[in-house]
């Protein structure tokens, strides 16, 4: 899975490959859109969804974020009291996921025999992909450059994780700088005016994530990983899951916009060719198959969008919330009548209005009412109204607050000043998928909805 792939910057980039992994998949692997079935935010109700085969009303995951009534706080979705980080402190698991994921389902048509890992980058993405039953799974920490892990999976941190943090490599690569792979960016498609005069550089120790440093140490950290549990090795199929990024650290969009983020995609062209070339040399071309989607992260660019005359608005769900609660105080009495706003929701204080023997419903209401006043806003409903006509299963209800509302085209929902939740903004945002195999030889349709990627994968090995 690769963080910001899109079908354009494919397309666009495909006449400049040199050898490598993409140039091998272009011209040899089934290529296909995935098309999401559920609102997007950008978080990993994507991967959850790629992963499960459900919607978010099903897998539980509307975003990478939840409000949690009880004291107010933003909670992490997959955030877990009963298990402890390996290497960093953090509380993670895979437990919040409702459905079965590939790796779970893996793991009851294959048994025991057969080994699933997930490595990545960010630790939402990579235990998402690891599912309830990987053996392990670890992501790169950027803070102290080591690989870590949650206490949920049973072998802990993998040891081939463990012999590369101990051997350096992970500071070696951090120690370099990151400059343009071509040598002039005159070169590339898309250089800012800045690239043009001064090129980039950055050191990879400040903006490891977002540098194809740590896409390679990816890929390296997964072929010592098939050396040493000889994956792919023996007649039980294998999987293993990986995580790589094309969002350079000034990356606005998905849309490739500077010779960085350009520079990101053919570097990976280079990872996964070298992960090619390994794996036809130790277990044979016809011994596995390189599934490689897209996820949509950042969407469009919001500048490219003005200059095209079309501006973008922003919506602040605490201001509305605080607004709300005002209003809600001058029909009720002065009192916190809202506990909060996130994303798409405005949280009442639930407590305070039983107390006061109030209806709920008619509560609900009429901040549905007050919220369809504000600029931006297309439609807002009581909660239970909002499940009802949620067509596209976007709503997992646990998570949802009690009034649900929809912003109008080229809005962009913001939890603060600080922190924007909606960052695509495409009302059907697509991403390519590539199937390279020796043994599936077509896909049964030209576009495919991401539910379905479970089950081509499960039953066509």
């Amino acid at each position: 899975m690769i963080d910001g792939l899109t079908q354009d910057n494919l397309t666009k980039l495909r006449p400049y490959w040199s050898a490598g992994g993409l140039r091998t998949l272009s011209e040899e692997a089934f290529q296909t859109t995935i098309e999401f079935p559920h609102l997007v935010h950008g978080g990993q109700e994507t991967t959850a969804t790629l992963m499960t085969g459900a919607t978010p009303a099903r897998h539980g995951i509307m975003a990478d974020t939840y409000f949690v009534r009880f004291n107010r706080t933003i909670q992490e979705t997959l955030h877990d009291d009963h298990a402890s980080g390996i290497g960093i402190n953090c509380q993670l698991s895979p437990r919040a996921i409702l459905s079965t994921t590939i790796a779970d389902e893996w793991r009851i048509i294959h048994g025991k025999q057969a080994k699933i890992y997930a490595i990545g980058l960010q630790p939402q993405a990579t235990i998402i992909m690891a599912g309830h039953a990987a053996d392990a799974c670890c992501w790169l920490e950027n803070k102290t450059m080591k690989w870590v892990t949650t206490s949920f999976y049973p072998e802990g941190l993998p040891s081939a994780a463990d012999e590369m943090n101990v051997s350096g490599r992970i500071m070696e690569l951090s120690e370099r700088n990151w400059t343009p792979r071509l040598s002039s960016t005159d070169m590339y498609t898309s250089p800012t005016k800045e690239e043009k005069r001064r090129g980039f550089n950055y050191p990879i120790k400040d903006y490891l994530l977002h540098t194809p440093a740590a896409n390679t140490l990816v890929i390296e950290l997964a072929l010592d990983m098939q050396k040493e549990e000889k994956l792919g090795e023996d007649i039980i199929p294998d999987i293993l899951f990986l995580q790589l990024n094309t969002l350079s650290p000034k990356a606005h969009s998905d849309v490739i916009n500077s010779a960085e983020q350009e520079d990101m995609y053919l570097n990976i062209n280079q990872d996964l060719g070298f992960l090619m070339e390994q794996l036809n040399n130790r277990i044979g071309k016809d011994q596995y198959q390189l599934i490689v989607v897209g996820r949509p992260v950042k969407g469009y660019d919001y500048n490219k969008l003005e200059m095209a005359g079309i501006p973008i608005q922003h919506f602040n769900v605490d201001r509305v919330a605080a607004l709300t609660s005002t209003y809600l105080m001058a029909i009720y009495g002065h009192e916190r009548w809202v506990d909060g706003g996130h994303g798409p929701f405005i949280y009442l204080n639930r407590t305070l209005i039983e107390q006061r023997r109030l209806s709920l419903e008619t509560i609900q209401r009429q901040a549905a009412n007050f919220l369809m006043d504000f600029e931006g806003v297309q439609l807002a409903y009581p909660i239970h109204e909002a499940i009802t006509s949620d067509s596209r299963h976007s709503i997992y209800r646990k998570h949802a607050g009690d009034v649900y509302f929809q912003l109008q085209d080229n809005w962009v929902l913001d939890n603060n000043e600080k922190n924007t939740f909606d960052h695509v903004i495409q009302a059907t945002p697509t991403v390519p998928m590539i199937l390279w195999s020796a043994t599936i030889r077509a896909l049964p349709q030209e576009k495919i909805d991401a539910t379905d990627i479970k089950s081509l994968i499960l039953y066509n090995n």
